[in-house]
């Protein structure tokens, strides 16, 4: 399966969260300080969120909406 690739922001959490745990990788492009970067979110069990220089793990779905939105990879 492809990756669903997006903008920061442009999809709604629920919506990346709903397509995480139905096994689908998420790339978020987002820009931080001039530079476009990749994050690369992922659901096996354990949501992670793979940025250009750190691995977050979360325990549940709960912890992983506040990443999105505090991050703004994803709107609410």
């Amino acid at each position: 399966m492809e990756p669903l690739v997006v903008d920061a922001g442009e999809a709604d959490v629920e919506a990346l969260l709903d397509a995480l745990e139905d096994g689908q990788r998420v790339v978020v492009r987002t820009e931080f300080l001039g530079e476009s970067h990749e994050v690369t979110l992922r659901y096996d069990g354990v949501w992670y969120c793979d940025t250009p220089t750190r691995l977050h793990k979360h325990d549940s779905r709960e912890e992983m909406r506040t990443c999105l939105e505090r991050q703004g990879y994803g709107r609410e």
